[in-house]
């Protein structure tokens, strides 16, 4: 096994797939090659940050964390990753049988190909399974960045027409989409953790043989990305030929920065432009602490500020606003999908949802009255209030949190963004 061989295959198809596809389609490989040297690796990412999510960090409720039980987590992540496996080479053979449907040609070893560097986006993305609320937006855009790869790889493994790669991939993507709601049912039945499941729609226009992407989509937008972080790659593999470190790392920076950027470079609010849209008295709770801090790595910079309030009863309220900068592209990907979720208990509710275009996740706990009600703007700035106290209901949170200058935050969304 040769890691470096494999890092360097997984770095290249997620930052320069269309230069890297035909690389791939042209190597002579077998299954049992590809699985060793490949998926046997990459598919147990998500498996293993599975198991550790669910029993050693757990999943947190209404103020409440359920962790899987020990065995059962070591028994999911071992079916977890045998199911996987089995998916990558199902979906494979699908590609496979599709083929000359779309006027392409029928080849096993390369639609295996297909699958599986296809899948490197979500195995990888799935990393960010750890990551408190936020993570699943990551997880969401590995799977749609994986659209988009399937998309372009299709005419080099399978020989389809490129005019009809996007009807071949929709119909890939749907079956693949069920085959992996199989597997969430079985895993999740087995650790008892659940299943959350999200709807992707690609849209796409065709007439007299030709196929327009609306670039509006989420496929034409990854397109888009997809230029963008191409052009990045080409001054990185500029900067490797010079054989200068620092411009290697500024442009290994810059490449990140695209790609969580949505293509664009971002610098991330000063701690100055935060800290205005935390006021001294907010719903007539007055401000105890305040801490505001712009931090950056590797091209990608993140703005938080934070502020505890409390009240003449001693309830209290926490306001935190992020500017994700650098990882915009992120947020702006996780909207494509429109994800709504509704929990309800007896001891509560969560619920995630959209209105007037914004993305809002809500959450109460009645035994220990407290909630969060938290909000995404401009596909860039989250702003979160969380309380706790006798006093406290779920409108109070919405009323103090609407006090805000949001529309004032929002208007800063494209502040600091330099087009890629």
């Amino acid at each position: 096994m040769d890691f470096s061989k494999l890092i360097a295959r997984a770095k290249a198809i997620l930052i320069t797939p269309k230069t890297e596809w035909p690389v791939i389609a042209a190597e002579p490989d077998t299954v049992a090659g590809l699985y060793k040297n490949y998926i046997l690796i990459l598919a147990a990412i998500p498996a293993v940050f599975g198991f550790i999510k669910g029993s050693l960090i757990g999943y947190s409720m209404f103020g409440v964390t359920v962790r899987t039980p020990m065995v059962s987590g070591i028994i999911g992540m071992l079916i977890a990753y045998a199911l996987t496996l089995a998916v990558v080479y199902l979906v494979a053979l699908i590609i496979n049988a599709l083929a000359p449907s779309f006027g392409g040609e029928k080849n096993q070893v390369q639609a295996l190909k297909a699958a599986a560097y296809t899948y490197t986006a979500s195995w990888v993305a799935s990393v960010a399974t750890i990551v408190p609320w936020l993570g699943w937006l990551i997880v969401l855009a590995g799977a749609v960045y994986g659209i988009y790869l399937l998309y372009l790889g299709l005419p080099h493994t399978m020989r389809c027409p490129q005019e009809k790669s996007v009807g071949y991939t929709i119909v890939t993507i749907i079956i693949g989409f069920v085959l992996s709601l199989v597997v969430g049912m079985v895993v999740g039945g087995i650790t008892a953790a659940g299943t959350t499941a999200a709807t992707i729609s690609m849209g796409g226009n065709n007439s007299s043989g030709d196929v327009t992407i609306d670039t509006d989509s989420a496929l034409g937008k990854l397109a888009a990305l997809g230029q963008q972080v191409e052009r990045q790659g080409k001054k990185m593999e500029a900067a490797q030929r010079s054989g200068d470190a620092d411009a290697q790392a500024e442009a290994a920076g810059a490449m990140l920065g695209a790609m969580l950027g949505g293509g664009d470079q971002v610098e991330a609010l000063p701690p100055d432009a935060i800290k205005q849209f935390l006021p001294e008295k907010l719903a007539g709770f007055k401000r105890e602490s305040i801490s505001v801090e712009r931090n950056a790595a590797m091209g990608v910079q993140v703005s938080t500020g934070k502020a505890t309030y409390r009240d003449a009863n001693d309830n209290r309220l926490r306001l935190e606003i992020t500017d994700m900068g650098g990882a915009k592209g992120i947020m702006a990907l996780a909207g494509f999908a429109n994800v709504e979720s509704d929990k309800q208990t007896d001891y509560g509710y969560e619920k995630t949802y959209k209105k007037d275009g914004r993305l809002i996740n809500e959450r109460w706990n009645n035994n220990g009255n407290d909630g969060e009600f938290s909000i995404v703007l401009g596909d860039r700035f989250t702003v979160k209030l969380s309380g706790n106290g006798e006093g406290l209901d779920m409108n109070i949170l919405k009323s103090a949190l609407s006090s805000l200058n949001l529309g004032g935050l929002e208007a800063m969304k494209n502040q600091g963004v330099k087009k890629g």
